[in-house]
C-alpha cells in the first residue's frame, strides 16, 4: 500500500523541481546557540543554484518533530564539546536519524577542536565543517555528503596533521605522559571532564592541596594552560572518552 506521506514529499519537491528549474537538495539548519551562524549559512545555502534552506531549529525540545516534518535531504547540527542546556551533541544526533534516517548530518566545529572529529563520525556525522568555514566550503561540504561521500573541513585536516606531527617530535609534551604516576593521571582525566578539586580529592581520598599539587604539576609538564587543552589532550590519549562528556 503506498505511503501517503512519501507521496505528498514527492509531490512537493517535483512542484518545487518544476519552478525553480531543477530539483534542490534540502538542508535543514539545526543550530540554536548560534544565530548569526545560522543567519550566514541560510544566505550561503538560499544563493546557490542546487541548494534550499527547507527549516531552522527554534530550539531542542522541538528539534526531532521539525525534522521529521521538513523536507530535509540534510541536516547541519552543532557538535558541542560537552551538555549544554540539555542538549548534548550525541543525543542531538540521535534524534536526527530517528526523525529522518535518510538524511545525511553535517556537524559544525562549535567550540571544541579537531580531537572532536572522531566523537562526530562514531555519532553518525556524515561531515564535519569548522564553524570559520568560508561560503565555499559550505556549499562544498553540503554538495560532498549530499552526494553520499564523508566530508572534513580542510582546517581540521590541518590541525589533526599538526597534531600528529607535534606528538612525533622528540622531546614533546606527550613524552612526558608515560613519565606520570597513576594518581596524577587519574587527577587530569577527572579535571578534563569538569569536575572540581573538591570533587577530585573527595573522590581519590586525597587533600585539595595535594589534587591543586598534582594538577598544577601535570599542567606544566604537558605545557597545558586551561581546561579546554588538558580535555583536548585527555581525549587525544584516551584518558577520557565521548561516553563521559
Amino acid at each position: 500500500m503506498p505511503d501517503p506521506g512519501a507521496a505528498t514529499i514527492a509531490a512537493a519537491r517535483s512542484q518545487d523541481a518544476a519552478a525553480d528549474g531543477g530539483p534542490k537538495t534540502g538542508v535543514f539548519v539545526a543550530i540554536a546557540d548560534f544565530p548569526l551562524l545560522v543567519a550566514g549559512y541560510r544566505a550561503v545555502i538560499d544563493a546557490t543554484a542546487d541548494l534550499r534552506v527547507v527549516g531552522a531549529s527554534d530550539g531542542p525540545g522541538t528539534l526531532r518533530d521539525q525534522v521529521a516534518g521538513s523536507l530535509a535531504d540534510i541536516v547541519i547540527v552543532e557538535w558541542l564539546p560537552s551538555a549544554r542546556a540539555g542538549r548534548p551533541s550525541f543525543p542531538t544526533i540521535e534524534e536526527v536519524r530517528a526523525a529522518r534516517p535518510a538524511a545525511r548530518i553535517l556537524a559544525v566545529e562549535c567550540r571544541c577542536g579537531s580531537e572532536q572529529f572522531s566523537l562526530a563520525i562514531r555519532a553518525g556525522a556524515h561531515g564535519f565543517l569548522a564553524r570559520r568555514a568560508t561560503p565555499g566550503e559550505v556549499v562544498g561540504a553540503l554538495r560532498c555528503i549530499g552526494r553520499g561521500e564523508a566530508y572534513v573541513s580542510p582546517a581540521m585536516v590541518t590541525r589533526m596533521v599538526d597534531t600528529y606531527v607535534r606528538r612525533s617530535m622528540p622531546g614533546a609534551p606527550d613524552d612526558a605522559f608515560d613519565a606520570l604516576s597513576e594518581p596524577a593521571r587519574e587527577v587530569i582525566r577527572l579535571a578534563a571532564v569538569g569536575h572540581t578539586n573538591r570533587e577530585i580529592a573527595r573522590t581519590l581520598r586525597l587533600s585539595e592541596q595535594a589534587v591543586h599539587n598534582h594538577r598544577a604539576a601535570v599542567m606544566a609538564k604537558l605545557g597545558l594552560h586551561d581546561r579546554v587543552e588538558l580535555l583536548r589532550y585527555a581525549l587525544r590519549r584516551g584518558l577520557v572518552q565521548g561516553s563521559e562528556l
